[in-house]
Formats: C-alpha cells, sequence, structure tokens
C-alpha cells in the first residue's frame, strides 16, 4: 500500500518569499498555504464600491482602505489572508507596504465556496486581533449584510441589515 503524499509544511517567512513568486494569491494558516480561487464580476464590483465609498468617507483621516490584493498578518493565529476591504488607522501599517497587521474594519464578499469559512474559521483567526472592532460580511444573493461589532466588553454582537 502507497502513503499519502504529505502537503508541504512553510514556515511563515518561507510562506512570503514563495509567495511573492507566485503569479496568484495564497493565503497561508500555521504552515499550510492555500490557493486563492477566482472571483465573479460582481463580487469584483461590490468589493471594489465599497472599498471607494470607505476611501471617500476615511478622506483627510488617517485611516486607509484596502482591497483584495493587500495581506493581512494574524499573528495570534500564525496566517496571512488577503480580505476583500478592510480598513486600518494604524500608522504601523501605513509605513508597512506589503503586509497590514491591525485593521479596524474588514469586509469579506462572501461567495458559495467560501461563505462556511469566512462565517466560521476565518472570522475565528480575525476576532484575535486586538484593533479589530467590526467584521462586516456581504451576501450577494440574499442582498443582506451581517456585521459584526465588538461591544465595549470584547464581546461580538451580529447586526444583520438587509
Amino acid at each position: 500500500m502507497g502513503q499519502a503524499a504529505e502537503k508541504p509544511v512553510f514556515t511563515p517567512q518561507d510562506y512570503l518569499a514563495w509567495e511573492a513568486e507566485q503569479p496568484e494569491r495564497h493565503e497561508y494558516l500555521d504552515g499550510e498555504v492555500f490557493a486563492m480561487a477566482g472571483a465573479e464580476d460582481r463580487h469584483v464590483t461590490v468589493s471594489m464600491n465599497l472599498a471607494f465609498a470607505l476611501r471617500q468617507h476615511l478622506r483627510g483621516s488617517p485611516c486607509r482602505t484596502y482591497m483584495s490584493e493587500m495581506r493581512l498578518h494574524v499573528a495570534a493565529a500564525n496566517g496571512y489572508f488577503y480580505p476583500d476591504v478592510m480598513v486600518t488607522c494604524s500608522a504601523r501599517d501605513l509605513a508597512s507596504p506589503l503586509v497590514k497587521t491591525e485593521p479596524k474594519l474588514i469586509v469579506e464578499v462572501l461567495s458559495p465556496s467560501t461563505a462556511a469559512y469566512d462565517r466560521g474559521l476565518k472570522f475565528s483567526h480575525y476576532r484575535r486581533l486586538e484593533s479589530l472592532e467590526e467584521y462586516a460580511l456581504i451576501d450577494l444573493d440574499t442582498r443582506s449584510t451581517d456585521c459584526f461589532r465588538k461591544s465595549a466588553e470584547g464581546l461580538w454582537v451580529l447586526h444583520p441589515f438587509a
């Protein structure tokens, strides 16, 4: 009986060096690398429109809006992710051209292949970010948004919008 092929295990440094050479994006979680699927037109359009609206709203503030090409490092999860949209107001993030670590807002536009992950495990990783105040999930099929906001007590409260 043959042995199952083992997945290569990457260190964060190996991942960052390897990822820089790849034509497509990959997320990293605790030694494993996951290819990012391409997005549909409406997914990209909603992400772009939201990022533009946030950018306009935040004009004149120290905050910056980033789209899915910007990498987010969640050190507590030993992971690197590519949120659809994120906002950071951190001076440290503004000084870092390739990786952000202190977002205030993260938005994921749901797709059928990632919705359960975005609502569950990915949110559990994002919640480990001290800076994160709001996590929004946009469902294109139901035209609704679930917005989770961190309360003063540190609890995540759901605010659904339809």
